[in-house]
């Protein structure tokens, strides 16, 4: 190896000293993501990621405190990006836009596997069911926004229970997801947010 072409190596590896440095972040929990999407059952370790990312472990371990924290945190970003938040100024339109989003990114290649093993861990481990719990929280306070945003816009009947149309949206999510005894799609998540809507709406 020539000295410039050593040179470009170094330059070209991320830097993990003890501030997080975003682009490593981002190696990390990619490398993640991807491992677990096409495991076939092998078991992902803080190992595997760490040298699928191009890092040492303890900087894994320096900036989260397992590897179920690094899924949960890739699983958040991508939460976020693929379900944002809409405001179509309509709730039939919201509904719709954020169920089919949130579907088709829980069901996605790269996004299933992980939620299913987080799932299968979290059931035996305390702290990454706190997480969890946390993640899954994250999620339903995006959906109930959009539902009290309409009852204020008088979209809603008065007795409408928010949090039991919140339960049913990811009642059908976790139960198709876990089970798999039928698919997660976009024309589920359109009819069902239209079965929500008639069955709540203002009369």
């Amino acid at each position: 190896m020539t000295p410039s072409s050593g040179q470009n190596a170094q330059a070209d590896r991320p830097h993990t000293g003890r501030r997080r440095n975003e682009r490593v972040r981002e190696a990390i929990l990619a490398a993640a993501m991807d491992l677990l999407a096409h495991s076939d059952g092998t078991p992902v370790t803080v190992d595997t990621i760490a040298r699928a990312a191009g890092v040492g472990k303890q900087t894994i371990y320096r900036w989260w405190p397992s590897k179920g924290a690094v899924f949960l945190d890739a699983l958040s970003e991508r939460a976020a990006t693929v379900a944002p938040e809409v405001d179509t100024g309509a709730l039939a339109g919201d509904l719709e836009a954020f169920v089919t989003a949130t579907f088709t990114g829980a069901a996605a290649p790269e996004t299933a596997p992980v939620l299913r093993s987080l799932a299968r861990e979290a059931a035996h481990d305390r702290h990454l069911a706190g997480m969890m719990s946390e993640f899954t929280a994250a999620r339903r306070a995006a959906l109930r926004d959009i539902l009290e945003r309409a009852g204020r816009r008088g979209e809603l009947a008065g007795d409408a229970d928010l949090d039991l149309m919140v339960d049913q949206v990811y009642g059908v999510l976790w139960y198709r997801l876990i089970l798999d005894h039928a698919p997660l799609t976009a024309d589920v998540a359109v009819r069902l947010a239209r079965t929500l809507v008639a069955a709540s709406a203002a009369r």
